[in-house]
């Protein structure tokens, strides 16, 4: 059955950042009879701004719910009634976590147990956590938090009982255009003439909000739970980015920030050993998985990945060019941008 969300009721944790706008944008879109579209998140301001938006009036299934992912109580009462919920809050800044550990570890870590307690109490059928490519081999505490939260959603489907419940949880690597990230970072310095560069060998994977949607919208169509679901995407050079951006700027080589990879995994060696591959995405299978694996397999018509295999921003088959990369700021980040 394809997917339908029109009747069905959802909520989406950090619904006022960027993953948050444009799941409701595209859910509107496609679904315009979903019962309720409930953004919960903490920023009474943000919410007040994408009401301009996504106004009651225009859209009368949405929702506005102030609340911290921290507060068990809160969500359980903004759960009441949902059917589907996507966990998108998070504490993603990495310097920002390394210097406020216990911060992080409260948002991501018992956020991420707060959301499976409310599902699992309020009849929820289905929930997909975002994650990140620094829940691989991690080395900051966003990403070692962001691996815990994984391995919650993933181990809550053997907490279950007998409900109809999935978790399932879908891993990306850094959004196009996204708040903090690199490209908006750069348009703003160019004028400057200097691009700051951490490492004139990084590179990272590429993904634009609305690809990142897409997914999760296929895990919810098709996520028989415990999965980790990876896109298969392209990768660039930071040196590219600058260059793309700022052709005449001078490249600064400023040094890797703490916490900081110089490139970006998302299937690591380890994972590769119950990771199956299908036509546009890697699966990560649960260790302990409550369903057959070979049937998964014969279901997607998927085949296992080969001992050794890893999926990193470095060892990739698809590079963005720099004609790519000014065409995906173009479409994604500023319709206007030039060179």
């Amino acid at each position: 059955m394809p997917l339908d969300l029109n009747h069905k009721s959802i909520l989406v944790t950090g619904g006022t950042g960027s993953f948050g706008k444009q799941f409701v944008r595209t859910v509107f879109s496609k679904f315009p009879h979903v019962r309720r579209l409930v953004v919960f998140s903490r920023d009474e301001l943000k919410q007040y701004e994408m009401s301009q938006e996504f106004s009651l009036a225009k859209f009368p299934a949405i929702r506005y719910f102030i609340g911290d992912v921290r507060d068990g109580q809160r969500l359980h009462r903004a759960c009441e009634g949902i059917d589907i919920v996507i966990h998108a809050a998070a504490l993603k800044q990495v310097p920002a976590a390394e210097y406020n550990p216990m911060e992080c570890i409260k948002t991501n870590i018992f956020g991420a147990e707060n959301v499976i307690n409310a599902a699992l109490d309020c009849g929820v059928k289905e929930v997909v956590a975002l994650s990140t490519d620094k829940a691989a081999a991690p080395i900051n505490l966003y990403g070692a938090t962001k691996l815990c939260s994984d391995k919650l959603f993933v181990a809550a489907n053997n907490m279950k009982g007998a409900r109809d419940l999935r978790f399932s949880v879908v891993r990306y690597g850094n959004v196009i255009g996204s708040r903090g990230s690199v490209v908006p970072f750069f348009l703003q310095q160019r004028h400057t003439g200097v691009l700051p560069i951490t490492h004139p060998d990084m590179t990272r994977f590429n993904i634009s909000l609305e690809e990142g949607v897409d997914l999760v919208l296929y895990a919810l169509e098709n996520a028989w739970g415990g999965e980790i679901f990876v896109p298969k995407i392209p990768s660039y050079k930071i040196t590219e980015v600058a260059r793309a951006i700022g052709p005449e700027c001078e490249q600064r080589i400023v040094g890797i920030r703490p916490g900081e990879k110089l490139h970006e995994a998302m299937i690591t060696e380890t994972d590769a050993l119950s990771t199956i591959e299908l036509d546009r995405y890697y699966v990560i299978l649960p260790s302990l998985p409550t369903w057959s694996v070979d049937k998964f397999v014969e279901r997607f018509n998927g085949r296992r990945v080969p001992l050794g295999f890893q999926y990193d921003s470095a060892n990739n088959n698809d590079w963005l060019s720099i004609e790519q990369i000014r065409e995906e700021i173009r479409v994604h980040v500023d319709a206007s941008f030039a060179v």
